[in-house]
């Protein structure tokens, strides 16, 4: 799927072996590998082109779709966001994102999540779009906060990183409350 994302300052694009380099320096950075699931620390280039591979395998309907941040201005690659899970049958995806540590705090995730949702109400027709955090990560519930999502609850020790059980919180946005957002 060759679905591309403008913002002001961003262009979401399809990942491709060609951000293996760039994917591996930014996920090889701690912090990012704390608070995600499915990139490990350290991240070489073999673990980064996996990942990628991973998550560009086409289906028909595609269960994911994971786009490359990158800044509008220069083609930069700062992160990744995706959807996951996606069930047509009942509407619905998760969304994930990572943004590299040089560009934390500047509102980028914000931006990008924002085109996200807004793909995933209008293009993919989805009611429910949900997306989980761990507790010990609250920039990423600001995130997700501002652009609109609602908490519906903390899941104990739902999941296991590196050998601790981490409590993560749940948020979902509907599609009448992304209506309403307009």
């Amino acid at each position: 799927m060759d679905v591309r994302l403008e913002t002001k300052r961003l262009l979401l694009r399809p990942l491709t072996l060609e951000d293996t380099a760039t994917v591996a320096r930014l996920a090889a950075v701690r912090e990012i590998a704390a608070t995600t699931l499915s990139i490990p620390h350290p991240c070489s280039e073999t673990d980064a082109r996996t990942w990628i591979e991973k998550h560009t395998l086409q289906e028909d309907p595609p269960k994911k779709i994971v786009f490359a941040i990158t800044t509008r201005a220069g083609g930069e690659l700062i992160g990744t966001m995706g959807l996951g899970e996606i069930n047509y049958e009942h509407c619905q995806a998760e969304m994930g994102f990572w943004i590299g540590v040089d560009w934390w705090g500047k509102g980028y995730a914000t931006e990008a999540g924002q085109a996200l949702v807004r793909f995933g109400f209008e293009e993919l027709k989805l009611n429910r779009i949900y997306a989980h955090y761990m507790v010990k990560n609250p920039a990423s519930g600001r995130v997700l906060e501002k652009i609109g999502m609602k908490r519906e609850g903390l899941l104990r020790q739902r999941v296991r990183k590196w050998g601790v059980f981490e409590d993560v919180v749940l948020l979902a946005m509907l599609k009448d409350d992304f209506q309403t957002s307009l």
